[in-house]
């Protein structure tokens, strides 16, 4: 109710009690509860707001739970390959991202890589770079055409076999709140501290890590927060070298690394493909 409205009622009130046609105290009543009445209904209104706006973020967030990927990443249907050597072909690859259709990132993409073949892929920021690694990785899929590994289509390998045989290392990478040692052996079981060990001196961290109070016990904190740049992809190029994987992914794995750091691990990925040319 406005100030004006509210003084005329006022200002009525008061000839009637002038005229004894209305008392005092009935004033105040009717004056209390019109004030309580107002501000309830401001309240309502305001409640009705939020529940409104509660309404629909449930309904978005019900509708993602209902929502039935594409990738099912929790599936063990699909073919385990028993001598797999890493050969790939993308044959004929479009990709669009869904929420930007108009874009085209990949058009026709003919690319066929052999066991034991290094590959780079140069261009452009927004090129498609990092896209080619994410539909290896099967993150995301292609909009038309085919990427065959070992003669097979990829949508018909095991996804939870295929990433294991995957080493993925990015430009963030990522870490865990949990002990350098523990981040180097994530996922994997009966691993000897020897191996650890190896794995880092081959990424070379190892030093970093021996100057350190609790060595290979530290806690990398949050995301590796406690750490450079340059010493989180080392830690992570020290997690895959340990995997040992068919296919090694660097998605510029070294750009936060020194010139020297970056050559001795390029020595180093080089050794282990030498090692392993599958």
């Amino acid at each position: 109710m406005n100030p004006a409205t509210l003084g005329l009622l006022y200002w009525r009130a008061l000839i009637l009690v002038e005229n004894n046609e209305l008392d005092i105290s009935n004033i105040i009543i009717i004056s209390a509860f019109g004030m309580f009445v107002l501000e309830s209904l401001k309240v309502v209104q305001l409640l009705a707001q939020r529940m409104g706006a509660s309404l629909t973020a449930a309904h978005a967030f019900f509708d993602l739970f209902d929502r039935i990927p594409t990738i099912d990443n929790g599936s063990n249907k699909g073919q385990e390959l028993t001598n797999f050597s890493g050969e790939t072909e993308f044959n004929q690859v479009k990709f669009i991202y869904p929420s930007r259709p108009a874009v085209l990132v990949l058009n026709k993409l003919q690319l066929s890589i052999k066991s034991g073949q290094r590959i780079a892929l140069v261009g452009a920021s927004g090129c498609g770079k990092s896209i080619i690694v994410q539909l290896l990785e099967r993150f995301c899929h292609f909009t038309q055409g085919q990427l065959i590994l070992d003669g097979v289509d990829i949508r018909q390998l095991n996804i939870q076999w295929l990433r294991s045989r995957l080493g993925v290392v990015s430009q963030v990478p990522v870490l865990f709140d949990l002990t350098i040692a523990q981040n180097i052996s994530y996922g994997l079981e009966n691993i000897t501290m020897d191996e650890i060990v190896l794995a880092a001196t081959k990424a070379n961290i190892h030093e970093f890590i021996q100057q350190l109070p609790l060595g290979y016990e530290t806690k990398v904190g949050v995301k590796g927060s406690f750490l450079s740049g340059g010493e989180k992809q080392r830690i992570a190029i020290a997690r895959v070298l340990i995997r040992q994987p068919k296919i090694l992914l660097l998605d510029e794995a070294t750009s936060a690394m020194d010139p020297y750091n970056e050559q001795i691990v390029q020595a180093t990925l080089e050794q282990a493909q030498t090692e392993d040319r599958s």
